[in-house]
Parts: C-alpha cells; sequence; structure tokens
C-alpha cells in the first residue's frame, strides 16, 4: 500500500489520478460529462453522471498504473465547490440535477436578500456575498421548487451537500455526511469565524440543519470506501474543494503567499494566515486550509470564465478544433488590432459581481477574424487576474508581501497566455513542474495522514519551479491596454 488515489471531480469532466510514494503522477483517467443549460443563466449536472464517472476513472486510473486496489494506500478528493446536490438518505437518489456553481438562477432571490439588508450579516458570518455562486440560495430554491423536497427535509429524509459529500456518502454506502471546513465554507450558510452551521442564515433561508453534514478537518478520517467500488476497503484522509487543494498543493503556506488557477474560471487565492480580511473591494474571505481544528484564511477573488472561454472559441464559434489551437492562432492576430472580450457570459465574478452582465466584444473591425478573437479570448483571462490583484493589494497590506503569483491549471500550459499574464500584471509568474497542484493538494493530505508523505513544511521545500515570466510589455503599453479594459468592463456591466 504505497500509492495514493486522488479524485478530482471537476466542472466538466471527472479524473482519477494515481500518485507514487514520491508524490509523482503515475496514471491518469479522466472522462467528461454533459453540461445541461435548460434556461438562460442556469447550468446543471445530472448527479448520476457526476457518480458514474468518478468510479469509472477512478477505477482506470488504478488499472492504467497496473495497480491492484489493495496498492492504494488512501484516497483524497478534490472537488467543484458550490455545486448543490441533495438527494434522499434512503435510496441515494437525487431529487434534481445537480445546481452548478455557475448557476445563476438565484440572482433575484439573492437581490431580494440584500434589499432586506441581509448581505452584512452574510459577509460578517461567512466572508462571502450575497451571490447565486454560493450553495445557500440554490438550496433554498430547491426546497421551494422541486415538489416534496421541502417535507422531505423537514422529515430528514433528504441530505444536503457539496458534490464532496455526496460522493463520500455514496463511496461509503450511506455511511458518511460529512465534508471539511473549505467546502463548508462556500455554501453561505457556515460561520467561518466559530467554525459551525449558522442557525440564522439557515432560519433565514429555511434551511431544516438536520440536512446538513458533519464538518472535518481538510486532513481526516472521512470514512472507508465500500469493498464493491474498487475492490478493496479504501480510506478517503484528504479532502479540500478544488481552489484550495490547489493552494495547498503550490505549497501557499505563508501569509502573502499567492496562487492562481486556471480551469473552467480562474481562482485566485492570497494566504492571510489567521486573519479574516474583510474585504472593501469585494473579495471574498474564505477559509484556504484548516488542520487540528484551527483554520488559516485567505482572500479569494473568482473569476467564472477563463478556460471555459477557449470552450466557447470550440463549441460555441467553431474556429478551433481543440484547445491547443487557440494560443498558435493568437499569435497570427493582427497588432494593430486590440479587441477586449469580456466573457461575461454566467455575469461577472470579482471584484464586479454582477449576475445580470452578459458577454461582449468591443473593437471589431471589417478586419476582425478568428486569430483576433483568440487573442481577445486568452488577453481576457491575463487582464480579469489583474481585477482580482488589484483588488487584493487595495485590501491587505500584506498582499505586497507576494511579489511573485504562483499558477497552475490547464491554461497555465500555455507559454503566450502566461507571458501576457506576467506582461499585464508587471510581475513575475512561477509556474511549476507539477501543473497538477488541485489533486496534488489532495493527494498530499491524505498521503500526510496516513504517513508516506511528508509534514507540512517538508513538502513546501519540494515545490520545483518549472519556468518563470516575467514582463516584457513596457509601463506604458500596459497601462493604455488596462485602461482599454476597464472601460469595455464599464461598458458591460449591467447596471451601467
Amino acid at each position: 500500500m504505497t500509492h495514493i488515489l486522488a479524485i478530482d471531480q471537476g466542472t466538466t469532466s471527472s479524473r482519477g489520478i494515481i500518485f507514487d510514494p514520491e508524490m509523482k503522477i503515475v496514471a491518469t483517467a479522466q472522462e467528461e460529462f454533459d453540461q445541461h443549460f435548460p434556461r438562460s443563466g442556469w447550468v446543471e449536472h445530472v448527479v448520476e453522471d457526476l457518480w458514474r464517472t468518478t468510479v469509472a476513472t477512478s477505477r482506470g486510473a488504478i488499472d492504467k498504473a497496473g495497480l491492484k486496489a489493495t496498492d492504494i494506500s488512501a484516497i483524497g478528493i478534490t472537488n467543484q465547490r458550490e455545486t448543490t446536490v441533495v438527494w434522499d438518505r434512503h435510496t441515494g437518489k437525487a431529487v434534481h440535477n445537480a445546481i452548478v456553481w455557475q448557476d445563476r438562477r438565484t440572482a433575484d432571490m439573492c437581490e431580494a436578500l440584500k434589499a432586506d439588508g441581509f448581505e452584512a450579516t452574510i459577509t460578517h458570518k461567512t466572508g462571502l456575498l450575497l451571490d447565486p455562486y454560493f450553495s445557500g440560495t440554490k438550496l433554498k430554491w430547491l426546497l421551494e421548487n422541486v415538489e416534496g423536497v421541502k417535507e422531505g427535509a423537514e422529515a430528514g429524509d433528504l441530505l444536503f451537500g457539496t458534490v464532496d459529500s455526496y460522493l463520500i456518502w455514496k463511496l461509503t454506502n450511506g455511511a458518511r455526511h460529512v465534508t471539511d471546513a473549505t467546502n463548508a465554507a462556500r455554501t453561505m450558510l457556515y460561520n467561518i469565524r466559530e467554525g459551525a452551521w449558522d442557525a440564522e442564515i439557515c432560519a433565514k433561508y429555511g434551511i431544516p440543519m438536520k440536512m446538513l453534514p458533519e464538518v472535518l478537518d481538510c486532513a481526516a478520517d472521512f470514512g472507508v470506501t465500500a469493498k464493491e467500488h474498487f475492490g478493496a476497503e479504501l480510506p478517503i484522509l484528504g479532502v479540500a474543494g478544488d481552489q484550495q487543494a490547489a493552494t495547498l498543493g503550490q505549497a501557499c503556506f505563508e501569509p502573502g503567499m499567492l496562487k492562481s488557477t486556471y480551469g473552467t474560471g480562474c481562482f485566485a487565492l492570497l494566504n492571510t494566515g489567521d486573519t479574516l480580511v474583510e474585504s472593501q473591494n469585494r473579495l471574498l474571505g474564505t477559509i484556504a486550509y484548516q488542520f487540528d481544528g484551527k483554520p488559516t484564511y485567505a482572500l479569494e477573488g473568482s473569476i467564472f470564465i477563463a478556460g471555459a472561454v477557449v470552450q466557447w472559441l470550440r463549441d460555441g464559434l467553431g474556429i478551433i478544433a481543440k484547445a491547443a489551437d487557440t494560443h498558435p492562432l493568437a499569435e497570427k492576430a493582427d497588432p494593430e488590432q486590440e479587441l477586449y472580450l469580456v466573457p461575461a457570459f454566467t455575469g461577472l465574478g470579482a471584484p464586479y459581481w454582477d449576475a445580470n452582465a452578459r458577454g461582449a466584444i468591443y473593437g471589431l473591425t471589417r478586419g476582425s477574424g478568428p486569430a483576433e478573437f483568440a487573442r481577445a479570448a486568452l488577453e481576457s483571462v491575463g487582464f480579469q487576474t489583474r481585477d482580482l490583484l488589484e483588488a487584493m493589494k487595495s485590501d491587505w497590506q500584506g498582499a505586497d508581501n507576494a511579489p511573485v503569483l504562483r499558477v497552475d491549471g490547464g491554461m497555465s500550459a500555455s507559454d503566450w497566455a502566461m507571458q501576457f499574464l506576467s506582461d499585464i500584471l508587471g510581475a513575475p509568474v512561477d509556474r511549476p513542474t507539477v501543473l497538477e497542484t488541485t489533486a496534488l493538494g489532495v493527494a498530499w493530505l491524505a498521503g500526510m495522514r496516513v504517513g508516506i508523505y511528508p509534514d507540512q513544511a517538508g513538502f513546501a521545500t519540494e515545490w520545483v519551479l518549472d519556468q518563470r515570466f516575467t514582463a516584457k510589455m513596457d509601463e506604458t503599453t500596459r497601462a493604455r491596454r488596462y485602461d482599454g479594459w476597464k472601460d469595455a468592463i464599464g461598458r458591460t456591466l449591467s447596471q451601467s
């Protein structure tokens, strides 16, 4: 028993990844699943798809590694955050499709709660904003709009969880209804100051607290898988929401350390230690990780659309066949054209939090074509990242101790995109040798817990730089380009 299985249940695919005793990846299996858009701004997943692909890819990774289940020491789970599942505790059947973090159906509900003066309570207790992004109003919507859910919840027959909680319940055949502190912190129901589900918020939303899972540290005993799933009973010893898992995988353990992950969305987390910063710029206060009952806090900026803009180029416009085509196409763009693509396909996240904004592109000419669209799409990620970092520096003076941005996720593999990111930030961007930092983070949690991986200090020394990107753009150009972006944002905001 010398290997770790990391389960990475993401927004567009599930993956199983096997790590060896040196924390190196030896096998990966991945399977995409369908996205469902029943109405404009609504995003759903079939819950069974999440479960089926998780089991299939976990088994596939074990097989590809040439291992048996008995070779696996422990499991770590990382997951798309905020996505909301309600299921029957007796049958395991979901009462409705999963409502995905990108879903905006509760925008009016959030506006009504704001008008009622409740946002200040939410922000103080949870560190979050009153936004459809988080699980709380998604659960409220299910209770109010799906027949039988309210009654079943009040009777104690229905359970709520984020995806990690649902998967653990399924893997343990219903023996464990648990989550970790990082996922709990994203529900808008968890008081991150007190470390407990908040009775006042749950009452305001009409949520029976008996639906909620037990909250554990990130490295803890989450349960043991039933033998039927993988061929052996395996302990689940590490859990973290995907962005917090990436923070761990990037070894951002010191206050002031900063990472940004580029997946479907983009998420920047700044470690603020034992200080919960109350943002003045509509960033989020959240839990970066929790050990021994003690949370380490972070400032987070969340961008809804990063890698998803490349998917849009492929699936929506059809101008590329695969994601890797974006970068060579962008290099062909006319340097005289400066298009700005604001990818507000499901609203704008931090620091704007405009649920009603929708995507727009500015600067089009008769000469604008696929190459210019591709470049504008990639540049939009750099511009949005700068928005986050500017807000962080304004909120917390410790942010000035983060002269380097550590990056990971699929888009970070693009030299072109990372060079533009460094250019528009005017700061170094460090890419590690292991880009799978999300999976690495939970693999390390589980491996540390079972005793085959080093402790926190030892793990930090093993972070290895692959490439540092340094700014080549002159300050005048940088300022002009960013001013152009701010103008485009101003034109796109729904209230402007």
